[in-house]
């Protein structure tokens, strides 16, 4: 019996907002909500971007100024609105406007007759010093320097960026405010963020799941792709120098991709069951979330924690972007638009006329259990995972393009989907959140793809929604924001359309496909297909299934008595996760970061032939392992 991942819980942080309880989700489709989903929507934004704030026991305003539920829309939505989603990028990133380009250099000449002189303090003089200049002392610790020919100087230049926009995380949220963050790059911060909202939104115990299992029994499957690009990382550490400051003992660790899988184990799990870190570009939520259903499927893994975080909004990486010709800028805009105003909320354009991708920041955390563990501890099941399908194109000419290796992750999604739910509900109940980038060649090659599927498979009106619209391209974590798209459409039955579009543009192949310009209602679905086309040709497809085709299938395996003692035991967790829906909605967060809190004492480790006993774990680790060679051991 293979046993089925289960989705228990998701957290995070991106443009949109918070993940859990799909704050993110719902501020996309504000429009749509009802009036009580629309004001816990913007009071849970209100607190996370610090406008608003519980003092005894009244909300007040960041004025001190008191401000009731009800006025938190009429008095400060406009700010939130603006804080939120895809717009101009802040200047605690960079100034767009004037980007600084570190150092222009200049040469200049000089004569015998003018020489170049200048005054300098001693310890500033470059070593060695060169030839043709003469160094004379003068009063306290500075020299006087005379320069005959050339000396090359450097300078700071600033640069108006052709690329204004990005999809960044809501203004006024410091999540190095929400814990002792110790100098971390930004990247780490929200994956403290993130794990924390992961780990509360399940309404468990965490003590109680890690024990619950054997140690290690229990996995974190986490990237970043460029790593910690921020000062604190290897942002820093690559230019320290070359600006004239020093690299840091921190910078080269804390830069690492592995970083963001690191923090969760030491900082806020303490897992030391599987560690895992593998990057595949745009599809590296979905690389690591498929090595955790597999290791979940074979029994390898009973709790998992499934991460991926990217904070990249830096002028280098933008510019490198930029460079590729592969982000939207101001000039293609304005073509597009036939206007000199530049609308930043709508740079990202999936499907739609466009003229590239728009970078974003964020990060997202799931959580999850093979189906016997999530029904014992009566876990609030928000989905499942069948299978994630990766594959590559085989051989290309230029690295960045598309290839065949999307067409079988979808198409393998697809028929496992059909084999387990059946075709019809495929057909009927079934939609995608496409990779949909925004650029002119991934909205004609990703639509073809639907496009044959949906063919091959007698698909109609096929729903599409593409979150990038919203909340720009996070890279690493982009295929996390799809996903918890997924499970806002589970809950809220309501389907994003792409409303940065006028229209569907003509090279687009909609056939078979429902692409709309406007959010709508829908009958409830059934299967979502996470889809990902990375650069390099890291392709990948998620076959996830709603909570509620996940109960109607654990019908089939478990009794109804088992059920019904799953009912009982949920009714403790869904009263926990209400508390933690209403104090992250008031910004009462409890950050989990366990500096050196429960650190295991290694002379405790009590080893058998059969076990290992940690200190702090209620259950041992096995070590009767299965000759998996037994045909031809011994």
């Amino acid at each position: 019996m293979t046993a089925l991942p289960v989705i228990v819980g998701m957290g995070g942080i991106n443009a949109a907002g918070r993940t859990s309880f799909h704050q993110g989700f719902r501020r996309i489709v504000l429009n749509t909500l009802d009036e009580q989903a629309r004001q816990e929507t913007f009071l849970g934004l209100a607190t996370l971007m610090n406008l608003v704030r519980i003092e005894n026991g009244e909300y007040v305003q960041a004025s001190g100024e008191p401000i009731g539920v009800d006025e938190v829309e009429k008095k400060l939505g406009q700010q939130i609105l603006d804080g939120t989603l895809i717009r101009k990028i802040e200047k605690n990133h960079f100034d767009v406007d004037a980007t600084h380009g570190h150092y222009q250099r200049m040469t200049l000449t000089s004569d015998e007759s003018t020489p170049i002189c200048f005054t300098v303090k001693q310890r500033d003089l470059p070593n060695p010093i060169p030839d043709n200049w003469t160094v004379e002392e003068i009063e306290g610790k500075e020299v006087k320097v005379t320069i005959q020919g050339l000396v090359e100087i450097k300078h700071d230049t600033y640069r108006d960026n052709p690329i204004k926009a990005a999809g960044q995380l809501p203004t006024g949220f410091e999540p190095a405010n929400l814990y002792n963050s110790r100098y971390q790059p930004r990247g780490l911060q929200a994956t403290i963020f993130a794990a924390t909202d992961a780990i509360r939104s399940t309404g468990l115990d965490w003590n109680t799941v890690m024990n619950s299992v054997e140690p290690d029994k229990i996995g974190t499957y986490s990237a970043s792709v460029a790593g910690q690009v921020n000062e604190e990382g290897f942002g820093g550490l690559l230019k320290s120098r070359l600006l004239g400051d020093r690299v840091s003992t921190k910078q080269l660790a804390l830069g690492l991709n592995t970083m963001s899988t690191d923090f969760i184990n030491a900082y806020v799990t303490g897992n030391v069951g599987t560690t895992f870190t593998t990057s595949g570009a745009c599809a590296t939520f979905l690389y690591n979330l498929r090595a955790a259903v597999n290791d979940i499927q074979a029994g390898r893994t009973r709790v998992a924690v499934v991460a991926s975080v990217e904070c990249a909004v830096t002028p280098e990486i933008v510019e490198g972007f930029g460079n590729m010709s592969a982000l939207a800028n101001e000039e293609g805009l304005r073509k597009l638009d036939n206007t000199d105003q530049v609308d930043y909320r709508r740079t990202s354009r999936p499907f739609g006329e466009n003229c590239g991708f728009t970078i974003g920041e964020g990060a997202q955390v799931a959580i999850l259990m093979d189906d016997a563990l999530a029904l014992e501890l009566g876990a609030d099941i928000l989905g499942s995972v069948a299978d994630v399908y990766v594959n590559a194109d085989g051989v290309k000419k230029s690295i960045t393009a598309p290839g065949p290796g999307n067409y079988i992750t979808m198409a393998k999604s697809v028929a496992l989907a059909s084999q387990i739910a059946g075709v019809e509900r495929v057909q009927k109940r079934s939609f995608i959140l496409a990779h949909g980038s925004s650029t002119p060649q991934n909205r004609v090659t990703e639509s073809a793809i639907y496009h044959k599927i949906a063919e091959s498979f007698a698909i109609e009106g096929w729903k599409v929604a593409a979150p990038k619209a919203y909340v720009g391209h996070t890279i690493a974590p982009a295929s996390g924001d799809q996903l918890a798209m997924a499970l806002g459409v589970f809950a809220h039955n309501i389907m994003p359309g792409i409303t940065t579009i006028d229209k569907v543009a003509d090279d687009v192949h909609a056939e078979h496909l429902d692409i709309r310009t406007n959010h709508y209602e829908c009958e409830p679905q059934d299967i979502a297909f996470i889809n990902s086309k990375g650069f390099g040709g890291n392709n990948a497809t998620a076959t996830v299934f709603s909570p509620t085709l996940t109960k109607n299938m654990l019908a089939k395996r478990y009794s109804a008595e088992k059920l019904q003692q799953y009912d009982v035991a949920k009714e403790q967790t869904l009263k926990a996760q209400e508390q933690y829906r209403v104090d992250a909605n008031n910004g009462k967060y409890e950050l989990i970061y366990r500096f050196g809190d429960g650190m295991i004492d290694e002379a405790g480790l009590v080893i058998t032939s059969d076990t290992l006993t940690l200190p702090g774990f209620d259950k041992p680790v096995s070590l009767r392992v299965e000759n998996p060679y037994s045909d031809i051991s011994k």
